[in-house]
């Protein structure tokens, strides 16, 4: 029994301290790298069904990403004003229109290589930014980048926000909603992220080549 015991709080600790040690360079590679090859994988079975693109994003790059941090972000001031019963409700929808806003920004994909800026020590760092360039013969690279933030109660780190070109989708995203918000709530925040929701994702013709 005692031995069982000991094993387990070796196994614990042992976990715990490799937790502590992941790099939030690394942690992005390897889920970007994940999502990536699983997209070229299934690339055939997306073709027929673009839909399974959601399902890529939700279960391989959502449990990363902190849209809980991200939902609130984009709500900025209006955040003391919108009905604090209608917070969740927005959070839950926020993460279904963040799904769908990867699906339609990675639908473009389909091998191209993907090179990420070298591993570097964080640090006493609560924010990262990691940094790729996706690469195609005969076309400019594309700069893309993922903004990440340690939990201050759990020490994870989690992405946040994603940068294409220079163009946060954070703050587009809270531009875009800022004047809804002031002019017709949260309600219509929330219905226009379901509208978009609920349209199909449609591959971007490049994407079929």
């Amino acid at each position: 029994m005692l031995q069982a015991i000991v094993i387990g709080v070796s196994l614990f600790l042992n976990s715990a301290a490799q937790a502590e040690e992941i790099n939030p360079y690394d942690m992005l590679e390897q889920v970007a790298t994940k999502t990536f090859n699983r997209i070229k994988t299934e690339h055939s079975q997306i073709e027929a069904n673009p839909e399974l693109l959601r399902t890529v994003m939700e279960e391989e790059l959502l449990p990363y990403v902190d849209y809980n941090f991200a939902a609130l972000k984009v709500l900025g001031k209006h955040f003391r004003t919108v009905p604090k019963e209608k917070i969740p409700e927005f959070i839950k929808v926020f993460r279904s229109y963040l799904i769908t806003t990867y699906a339609l920004a990675l639908s473009y994909y389909n091998g191209q290589e993907v090179i990420f800026q070298p591993s570097k020590d964080v640090g006493d760092d609560s924010t990262v930014t990691v940094r790729a360039i996706v690469k195609e013969p005969g076309r400019p690279d594309i700069n893309i980048a993922f903004k990440l933030r340690k939990s201050n109660k759990t020490d994870e780190w989690r992405a946040y926000d994603m940068v294409a070109e220079g163009i946060s989708l954070l703050s587009s995203k809270q531009s875009e909603f800022e004047s809804i918000l002031r002019q017709d709530g949260i309600q219509a925040v929330i219905d226009s992220m379901n509208n978009t929701i609920s349209r199909p994702i449609n591959l971007n013709p490049e994407a079929k080549g």
